[in-house]
């Protein structure tokens, strides 16, 4: 990132256009279009905008709230400077995860090792650290003993070779992951948080994303439809993570290409509509409870209805009934001896 403010004083920066777009009062300012956002994350990843115009950029749109149109464009110029191999592995479904967890242990992660043991490949992209107090994919990942991509081309390899890859942001991005780690700084969360659950960097034809606040899900509903992703599913998980919430019926947003998105409730599978919290958060719990030693009745729940909503994302089943159920075939199926991942 480009952080020095030895700039040319006589002549407006190139990058300053967007700020104005987006700092002109409540009567005159507007939304950025897909391509001025698109053009606009481009130049702050090439390193073409000094760092108070990213803060104002970032701050301002907080302010005003994204836009279908931004979050899409934004995707996009992220992907624009990416470096991926010719040839792109087979992927079955994107799954992203930049929120981390603080109340329930990634059970997500099992709904995952379940799909790949079934068949699928599935491809994970995050990031940690932003948020102090929660536990991330990637220290659950390395608790496990599961590799992490240093590269696309390692990603690919990992897909190719056991159906399953973790792409760290700063692998994809490195600005994108120091523009991430800016939360403490400016104190509040930046369009960053919503827009890298959009990049998909191995162009899986379906999308799984969780989100905290429901007012996004309408935002990341119109973004997918932008970039007229072949299926793409969002739900406020647990945390903002991709995990359905077994204790409280789960409203998903899913859309088709271009096509208006298709709203679904999925109803509560436990009766108690309180879950304690987790008052340890020992990821040392993710190995028993796949090995069917540590009996967690609300685990159990959510690793299967996540995977219920990731099945039906992806087409596997037309109902939500035949989701839950192909679901609980595919957990009681697993091999309990070990993971299907090696690391």
């Amino acid at each position: 990132m480009n952080m020095h403010t030895n700039v040319d004083a006589t002549h407006p920066h190139p990058f300053s256009r967007f700020v104005a777009i987006l700092g002109r009062g409540k009567t005159k300012q507007r939304d950025l279009t897909l391509e001025e956002s698109r053009e606009a994350m481009a130049m702050i990843l090439r390193g073409e905008a000094v760092a108070e115009q990213i803060g104002a950029f970032l701050m301002l749109l907080r302010l005003k709230e994204e836009a279908p149109e931004e979050i899409a464009g934004f995707a996009l110029g992220t992907r624009d400077t990416f470096k991926r191999p010719a040839d792109l592995p087979k992927v079955d479904l994107d799954w992203s995860s930049y929120a981390g967890k603080r109340v329930q242990l990634p059970w997500y992660l099992l709904s995952v090792m379940a799909l790949v043991g079934a068949g699928y490949r599935v491809v994970m992209h995050g990031t940690e650290g932003h948020t102090p107090g929660r536990v991330y994919t990637r220290d659950a990942l390395e608790a496990l003993g599961l590799p992490v991509a240093n590269s696309f081309d390692d990603a690919a390899g990992q897909v190719d070779g056991q159906g399953f890859a973790y792409i760290p942001l700063e692998v994809m991005s490195p600005v994108l992951r120091d523009l991430i780690n800016l939360r403490p700084i400016l104190g509040l969360r930046s369009p960053v948080h919503s827009f890298t659950r959009m990049l998909n960097p191995l162009d899986a034809p379906a999308v799984m994303q969780g989100i905290f606040h429901r007012g996004f899900m309408e935002v990341h509903a119109g973004a997918a439809q932008l970039m007229e992703i072949p299926a793409a599913s969002v739900f406020r998980g647990d945390g903002g993570e991709i995990e359905r919430r077994p204790n409280k019926p789960t409203q998903v947003w899913t859309t088709h290409g271009a096509g208006e998105p298709e709203v679904e409730t999925w109803a509560a599978t436990l009766d108690d509509g309180h879950a304690p919290p987790d008052q340890v958060m020992d990821v040392g719990r993710l190995m028993p409870v796949w090995r069917g030693e540590d009996q967690d009745e609300y685990a159990e729940h959510a690793i299967i209805g996540t995977m219920a909503i990731a099945l039906k994302t992806m087409g596997k089943v037309d109902t939500m009934a035949d989701a839950e159920t192909l679901a609980r075939d595919i957990w009681d199926g697993r091999d309990k001896a070990k993971l299907p991942v090696r690391g």
